[in-house]
């Protein structure tokens, strides 16, 4: 079972403020915290001292800590490869290394006497990966995270996204990538348009995010990138991860009927599987509701993402729910009864034959 984490920022923030956060994700069942110490600035000492104030806290909390470095770090530090015992004197329980070395000592890193696990940037799209699995490392300490991405515009672009994880997921390596928080103000940097993983998820309600990367069964952890998630989208982010089935978003009809809302909204549906190119069909409403009444109303022609029911004219395939994933003519025997969220449109590209999901009114 994957993860859910979210991000501190020692130095930007306050030691009452982290702790307070991180006792609200673990209310949530968060279970991961990404911190970054790649800027230390004026009294290291001082830098560090609290720095593992809260990563103790956050140990006290059975969270794993992941510290991202870079190799100016080590050099800053008087820190060598083969000893990572600083580390783990501070209670991280990995390290994500901000830009790789060779490969050689990546590999040899995993095979500290700490377990400490050594997290690789997956998002370069090299064949970094391949480098390191050459030098036989300790796969149990070896990680992928995606990177993420303060500046708008700048975010993975999803096919990159896919072809970095599938090289990650041939070597069952564990995946995590970031998703943003509507909520959160700040992150390692200055510059702050959110922070996440995917470009096309800047904009998205987080819940949405977390459905899309599990959707692409390409990632094993979450964590949201910048500080501080309200409450409301870590319990929205916990519910979407630890759901039974993926759930869409419905913009329901004004006229939709009671019955409607019952096939909608109070049945997991399936996908069946002799797909058509036109509609998602989802066909045991038809059996279950044979018996309720589904007069005509709102036959207008359907344009991709509609939600429908097949009325009394259709005979056998009255109360078929399906959602329309070309345009088609109505002939007056199909009642649109919603419209898939707009914001939740593209995850209908994700939903696979024989695959059940469910659908939710949108707020």
């Amino acid at each position: 079972m994957g993860k859910l984490g979210i991000s501190i920022y020692p130095e930007r923030s306050t030691f009452e403020k982290d702790k307070e956060y991180l006792d609200l994700a673990h209310k949530y069942g968060f279970k991961r915290v990404f911190t970054s110490l790649l800027q230390i600035k004026g009294d290291k000492d001082q830098v560090l001292a609290d720095f593992k104030k809260v990563v103790d806290y956050a140990n006290s909390l059975d969270y794993e800590v992941m510290v991202d470095i870079n190799p100016g770090l080590f050099d800053q530090l008087g820190i060598s490869y083969d000893d990572l015992s600083f580390f783990h004197e501070m209670g991280a329980d990995g390290i994500r290394l901000d830009i790789g070395m060779t490969g050689s000592e990546e590999a040899r890193m995993t095979r500290n006497p700490y377990g400490i696990k050594i997290e690789i940037n997956m998002s370069g799209g090299t064949s970094y990966v391949d480098n390191i699995m050459s030098y036989s490392p300790n796969t149990n300490n070896l990680l992928g995270s995606h990177n993420f991405y303060p500046h708008r515009y700048t975010g993975l672009d999803y096919q990159h996204f896919v072809n970095c994880s599938e090289q990650f997921r041939q070597y069952n390596l564990n995946t995590m990538a970031f998703v943003n928080s509507h909520a959160a103000t700040f992150g390692p940097w200055p510059t702050q348009d959110g922070l996440c993983s995917l470009e096309d998820h800047r904009d998205l309600d987080i819940s949405t995010q977390v459905k899309h990367l599990m959707l692409t069964g390409l990632i094993d952890d979450i964590t949201i990138g910048n500080a501080y998630a309200s409450e409301e989208e870590l319990k929205a982010m916990a519910e979407a991860f630890t759901a039974e089935f993926p759930s869409i978003k419905v913009v329901p009809a004004e006229d939709i009927t009671k019955n409607e809302r019952i096939c909608l909204f109070d049945n997991i549906h399936s996908y069946r599987g002799d797909r058509s190119a036109y509609m998602l069909r989802s066909t045991m409403t038809r059996v279950y509701y044979k018996d309720k009444d589904f007069p005509a109303h709102n036959t207008v022609d359907i344009v991709r993402g509609d939600v429908l029911v097949d009325n009394e004219g259709y005979g056998q395939y009255k109360g078929e729910t399906q959602i329309a994933l070309k345009e088609m003519k109505n002939d007056g025997r199909v009642n649109v009864v919603g419209k898939i969220s707009d914001d939740e449109l593209f995850l209908l590209e994700f939903l696979k034959p024989w695959s059940s999901f469910k659908l939710i009114e949108a707020k």
